[in-house]
C-alpha cells in the first residue's frame, strides 16, 4: 500500500503570500477610484518634494556666483537683444555651452549662470539649427555679421537661415529706451539712475565713434563697444543686433577666471 506524500506548507507554494497581495491591492484600489484622495496625496508628495529642494536655497547669501567684469547690456545692445528675441533667432541658436569636451573644445569656455543673471528671459536654447552664440562676440568682423544677416548664404552657403537685410534700413532713435531699461531695473538688473537719464544719448553715441563717448564706458566699462557696426550713416536696427551679438561672450575673462571652489 503505497503512502500518501505530506503536502507542501503554504510557505513553499507562496499560497500563503497571496491574501497579502490582494490586500495591498485592494487598499491601492481606494486611490484608484477616489480621484479626490489621489490628488490630495499627489499635491502632498509635490510638497515634500519642493520643499527639500526648495528650502536650502533660503540659506544661502547667494545662489549665482558673481563674475569679475559682468555689467548690464548697454542702451543699444539692449536694444540689440529684444530686436533678437523679436526676429526669433533664438528658436535656432542657443546661448549655453554645456561642460563637456565636444561643446568646449568647438564653442569655448563653458557658460556660467553669472553670464545670464541680467537676461530677461534667459537665451539657453534648447535646439540648434545653427551654431551656439553664447561666445560669438569677436570671432567675426563687423562687416562678416552685417553680410551675414543681409544674405546668409553669401558667406554660409549651406545655410538655411532667412534673409535680415530689412535691419539696416530700419533706423531707430532709442525714445523708448529708457523705459526699456526702467522696467529690467524693476526685475533686478542694477541700472542706476545716472544710467537711466542718460539712456537715450548713450545709445546715439555707442554706434558714433566721433561723439564723445567717455561718458557712456564710464558707466558700462571699456567692455562697451564703440563703432559704427553696420557702416552706414544713422542708428539702425542692425547697427544695434550686431552690437548685442558682438559683446556675447566677451565680458568674462577667462584667462583669469578662476571657480570658488568653496561653493
Amino acid at each position: 500500500m503505497a503512502l500518501e506524500k505530506d503536502p507542501l506548507p503554504a510557505s513553499a507554494t507562496g499560497i500563503g503570500d497571496r491574501p497579502k497581495r490582494r490586500s495591498f491591492l485592494d487598499r491601492h484600489k481606494v486611490l484608484e477610484k477616489n480621484a479626490t484622495l489621489l490628488l490630495a496625496l499627489s499635491f502632498a508628495v509635490v510638497t515634500v518634494g519642493g520643499i527639500v529642494e526648495i528650502a536650502p536655497l533660503f540659506y544661502l547669501e547667494n545662489t549665482i556666483e558673481d563674475v569679475e567684469g559682468m555689467r548690464p547690456y548697454t542702451p543699444l545692445e539692449l536694444t540689440g537683444r529684444d530686436i533678437y528675441i523679436r526676429e526669433g533667432c533664438y528658436v535656432c541658436h542657443s546661448q549655453m555651452i554645456r561642460p563637456m569636451r565636444d561643446e568646449v573644445e568647438r564653442y569655448g569656455h563653458y557658460s556660467l549662470a553669472a553670464e545670464s543673471k541680467y537676461d530677461h528671459p534667459f537665451q539657453w536654447g534648447s535646439k540648434r539649427t545653427g551654431p551656439d552664440l553664447a561666445r560669438v562676440g569677436g570671432r567675426y568682423s563687423d562687416e562678416w555679421h552685417v553680410d551675414h544677416l543681409r544674405d546668409p548664404q553669401s558667406v554660409v552657403p549651406e545655410s538655411v537661415m532667412p534673409k535680415y537685410g530689412f535691419l539696416e534700413d530700419t533706423l531707430i532713435d532709442g525714445r523708448y529706451v529708457q523705459d526699456l531699461m526702467a522696467t529690467h531695473a524693476f526685475v533686478g538688473v542694477p541700472y542706476t539712475e545716472e544710467m537711466l537719464e542718460n539712456a537715450q544719448s548713450d545709445f546715439a553715441v555707442q554706434a558714433d565713434p566721433d561723439k564723445d563717448y567717455d561718458g557712456l564706458q564710464g558707466r558700462y566699462g571699456e567692455s562697451a563697444q564703440v563703432r559704427n557696426f553696420d557702416g552706414k550713416p544713422g542708428v539702425s536696427e542692425m547697427d544695434a543686433l550686431v552690437a548685442y551679438l558682438q559683446m556675447l561672450g566677451t565680458l568674462v575673462d577667462f584667462s583669469t577666471f578662476t571657480p570658488d571652489a568653496s561653493r
